[in-house]
C-alpha cells in the first residue's frame, strides 16, 4: 500500500493517516474472506437462515448481484469453486478433468444468497466457497479515502493498495500503467496517465497463477466455463467509482472485446486501455484525453544482450500497521564511481537523505527525474517480494562496457535499523545466479541472464 498525503500541516496529514489506516482496517474486518473473524467469514458459516448483517456488507453482496448480472456470470463472487479447482490441479501436476470442470461451473450456477433489504438480512445458501475479491478492494480504498478526507481536512489523498488507486481532492497525479510483459517495477510503462479526482484499477493474468506442465493458467477464472482467462494480459479502468473501476477491470479480462467496450458503454465516464495476448491495444474514445504521452518501447541494449535482474524481499513484520523501509538500489563500477540508480523506493524527499550510501553519490539523480514520485497501476503481486532489472545502461541512457560492477542495496527503517548490502557481479558472457544474502529488512538474489527478446 502506498499512501500520498496533501496536507497543511503534519498534524493534519497524521490524522488522515490514521482515519485512512482504520477505516482500512474496519473494513477488511467485515468483508475479508481470509481473516476467520471477519463478519464476512462468521456469516459464511451459517447456512439457510436470514442473518442480520451491516450495511458494508450488505452492499457489497448486492453490488456482486448486480454486476453478475452485468457481465452475465463473468464476475462471480464463487469463482473461489473454479480457482481452488485450478490450484489442486496444480499441485496434483495435471489438468482439471471436464468432469471437475463441469461439477465446478454447475456450483456456480446456483444461488449462494439471498437480501431482504427491508430487515438488511441475507441468507447463506449454498456450501460453496465465496470471495469477495473482484472489486471488494476498490471498495475499500474509495471509503478509506473519503473517510481520510473527513477527518485530516487534507487537501488530497492518493492511496494505491495493489496497483489499484483513488485519486481524490486538489491534486492531479501522474500514473504510470505497468507492461504486462515485462515484471520488473522499474520497467518501462506502457502509457502514462494524469489524473484527478477519478479511480484507477488494473487486473491482469502476469503476476498470479498456476503452471501446469509448461503453461501458465490465469488466477482469473471464467465462472461461465470453468477454465482460466487467456486472452487478455492486462487491462486498465479509470472511473469515477472506485467499485465500477474494479469490477470493470476484472470483467475485461473474461469478457471477450466486444463484450468489454457493450459494458463500459454502460458506464459513465469508464475509460479503458485492454492489452490482448495478441499485443492489441484497445482503448476507449476518450482515452488520449487521459495520456501524457505515446508509450515508448524500451531500446534494450545491454552488454552481449544480457540483464541483470534483482530479486527483492522485504521481511513483513509482525506489528500490525508497519511502514516499509526507505530503499535503494544501485549500480557502481568497480572503482565505486555511480553508474545507474535502479530504483529509489522513500516516504517523502526530505527524508531521502537516511539512505545516506546512495545520496551522497546519487541525489541529483533524483532532482532530475521527475518519475521518482510517480504512482504506478498493475495487476496485484504478492507482498513484499519485488524484482527489478538494469539494462546494462548508465543514468543517461549509454551502454556500458561489460566488466566487474557491484549492486548495492540500501535499507533505512524510520525508528529502525540501517541495512547495506554490496555485491560485485561480473557482467561477460556468462550467465549466472547469486545469492546475495539476507539482514533484517530484505533478501536479495541476482540472476544475470540473457535478455528474453533480444535479438
Amino acid at each position: 500500500m502506498e499512501l500520498k498525503i496533501s496536507a497543511a500541516s503534519l498534524s493534519q496529514s497524521e490524522k488522515t493517516e490514521q482515519a485512512v489506516l482504520q477505516e482500512i482496517s474496519r473494513l477488511s474486518g467485515i468483508l475479508s474472506g481470509y481473516d476467520p473473524n471477519s463478519e464476512f467469514s462468521r456469516w459464511m458459516r451459517t447456512r439457510q437462515t436470514p442473518e442480520r448483517i451491516s450495511p458494508e456488507l450488505f452492499e457489497v453482496l448486492g453490488l456482486f448481484d448486480q454486476w453478475r448480472q452485468r457481465t452475465g456470470g463473468a464476475l462471480d463472487a464463487s469463482a473461489e469453486v473454479i480457482a481452488k479447482l485450478w490450484k489442486q490441479s496444480a499441485v496434483n501436476g495435471r489438468l482439471p478433468s471436464s468432469v471437475e470442470l463441469d461439477s465446478s461451473v454447475a456450483k456456480v450456477r446456483q444461488q449462494h444468497w439471498r437480501l431482504d433489504s427491508v430487515n438488511r438480512t441475507a441468507t447463506h445458501l449454498s456450501d460453496a466457497p465465496l470471495m469477495l475479491n473482484s472489486f471488494a478492494k476498490s471498495y475499500i480504498i474509495r471509503h478509506a479515502a473519503s473517510a481520510g478526507l473527513a477527518a485530516g481536512n487534507a487537501r488530497a489523498i492518493i492511496l494505491n493498495i495493489g496497483g489499484d488507486l483513488v485519486i481524490s481532492g486538489q491534486v492531479r497525479e501522474t500514473i504510470l500503467i505497468s507492461d504486462p510483459k515485462d515484471d520488473a517495477e522499474n520497467a518501462d510503462p506502457i502509457d502514462r496517465l494524469s489524473i484527478s479526482n477519478r479511480a484507477v484499477a488494473t487486473s491482469g493474468n502476469y503476476r498470479r497463477g498456476e503452471m501446469i506442465g509448461n503453461h501458465w493458467y490465469s488466477h482469473i477464472v471464467d465462472p461461465r466455463t470453468g477454465q482460466p482467462a487467456g486472452h487478455v494480459l492486462s487491462a486498465t479502468v479509470v472511473a469515477p467509482n472506485a467499485t465500477d473501476a474494479g469490477a470493470l477491470a476484472t470483467a475485461f479480462n473474461v469478457l471477450s472485446p466486444e463484450e468489454s467496450i457493450r459494458l463500459a458503454a454502460t458506464i459513465p465516464a469508464a475509460d479503458y486501455l485492454i492489452i490482448t495476448a495478441a499485443g492489441e491495444r484497445i482503448t476507449s474514445a476518450n482515452w488520449k484525453e487521459l495520456e501524457l504521452s505515446s508509450p515508448t518501447k524500451p531500446q534494450l541494449t545491454a552488454p552481449g544482450d544480457f540483464e541483470v535482474v534483482i530479486n527483492l524481499q522485504i521481511n513483513l513484520q509482525n506489528e500490525g500497521n508497519v511502514k516499509r523501509p526507505y530503499v535503494a538500489v544501485w549500480v557502481e563500477d568497480e572503482n565505486h564511481a555511480p553508474v545507474r540508480t535502479i530504483a529509489v523506493w522513500h516516504g517523502n524527499g526530505r527524508y531521502l537523505a537516511e539512505l545516506k550510501s546512495w545520496y551522497l553519490k546519487h541525489r541529483d539523480v533524483y532532482k532530475s527525474d521527475p518519475n521518482f514520485n510517480n504512482s504506478s497501476t498493475s495487476a496485484t503481486r504478492s507482498a513484499g517480494k519485488y524484482t527489478l532489472k538494469w539494462d546494462g545502461k548508465d543514468d543517461q541512457g549509454n551502454p556500458v562496457k561489460p566488466g566487474k560492477y557491484v549492486i548495492k542495496i540500501e535499507a533505512a527503517r524510520e525508528h529502525g535499523t540501517y541495512q547495506l548490502m554490496r555485491q560485485e557481479i561480473d557482467c561477460d558472457d556468462t550467465p549466472k545466479q547469486i545469492n546475495v544474502g539476507a539482514n533484517i529488512e530484505v533478501a536479495a538474489s541476482l540472476d544475470y541472464r540473457k535478455i528474453k527478446n533480444a535479438n
